[in-house]
């Protein structure tokens, strides 16, 4: 009965990790409905709660295909008393843009060139420092999403999602000698093989915390692989993805206190493992070791691989 009632949790969970203070659902600061928080990174055009919106409202939603294209005629009634030239960006909305800003386009932000542009610099703005939180003295970022295999996922504005191994896994390997990451537009799927490492000619896959399309990759990690060590969630990072259905990814991942109950479980798998004298350590919050593989060969790189990155 207790992991049913965990799962309702988690499927009835939505995005998370925006800040507050920007997490006003578009419907909500155009004065339509009273409370509504945005679950899905403001990708309006890919809502399903905009969709039904519109459909309520009686208007069709926009779309494109390979022979027309249909306006989002829905701005007159979002933003009620706001004609073309007072109508604001949704951006500015967010708090986004760093300015004022009207928007011209009647918000299909698909083919707009601001929009775009906004989501290039989300994809290679410089890594955030994020605050982080130790469980069995790894590491967890906050607001990050923990999938079982050690991946993690973050989601940020306009709906893309980073990736990165997290600090269990660069502790558990050590200092990798090679990266591989996926090409442009290549698609991962969640819990499949999406990005690979190398040691001593010993290789290991890391699954897919999310599924979608690939947007970029830190080259910067491929060719320098001791950064995913050194700053696994800010530098470290190493693909960023166009994610299909993240609502319906999240509900396979570990967040906030779960994830550091999730970790602290790692921990203590691991330290079972090892010699009967660290087992004891799971209580003392000693510092986990930073190579482990390298220290206790005698673990087997198949086995640690087959028994935490789920491969």
């Amino acid at each position: 009965m207790k992991g049913k009632t965990v799962d309702k949790k988690k499927k009835a969970r939505g995005v998370q990790g925006l800040e507050v203070v920007e997490r006003e659902c578009i419907w909500m600061k155009g004065g339509v409905v009273n409370f509504k928080l945005c679950d899905n990174a403001y990708d309006c055009f890919n809502c399903p709660f905009d969709k039904s919106m519109q459909i309520a409202m009686g208007k069709k939603r926009g779309y494109r295909d390979d022979s027309e294209t249909v306006p989002a005629e829905w701005s007159s009634n979002l933003l009620k008393n706001h004609d073309g030239s007072t109508r604001p960006c949704r951006h500015a909305l967010t708090g986004r843009a760093g300015a004022p800003k009207i928007c011209t386009l009647n918000y299909e932000c698909y083919h707009c060139s601001y929009d775009q542009w906004l989501d290039e610099c989300d994809v290679y703005q410089p890594a955030r420092t994020p605050r982080n939180r130790l469980a069995s003295g790894y590491r967890m970022a906050d607001g990050y999403y923990y999938h079982d295999g050690h991946g993690w996922v973050l989601f940020e504005h306009g709906g893309i999602a980073r990736i990165g191994f997290d600090d269990f896994l660069v502790r558990l390997f050590g200092t990798m000698d090679s990266i591989r990451l996926p090409s442009l537009g290549e698609r991962l799927k969640l819990g499949k093989p999406g990005l690979s490492f190398e040691r001593d000619r010993a290789e290991a896959n890391v699954l897919s915390p999310v599924s979608g399309k690939v947007l970029a990759v830190n080259s910067k990690a491929k060719d320098f692989p001791g950064i995913a060590h050194e700053a696994p969630y800010e530098d470290g990072w190493l693909c960023i993805v166009e994610p299909d259905l993240p609502m319906k990814d999240v509900r396979k991942l570990h967040y906030g206190s779960e994830s550091v109950a999730w970790m602290e479980s790692e921990g203590k798998r691991l330290l079972a493992m090892l010699s009967p004298e660290y087992a004891d350590l799971s209580s003392t919050g000693a510092e986990p070791v930073g190579d482990v593989i390298g220290n206790f060969p005698e673990l087997g790189w198949k086995r640690l691989a087959k028994a935490f990155l789920k491969t």
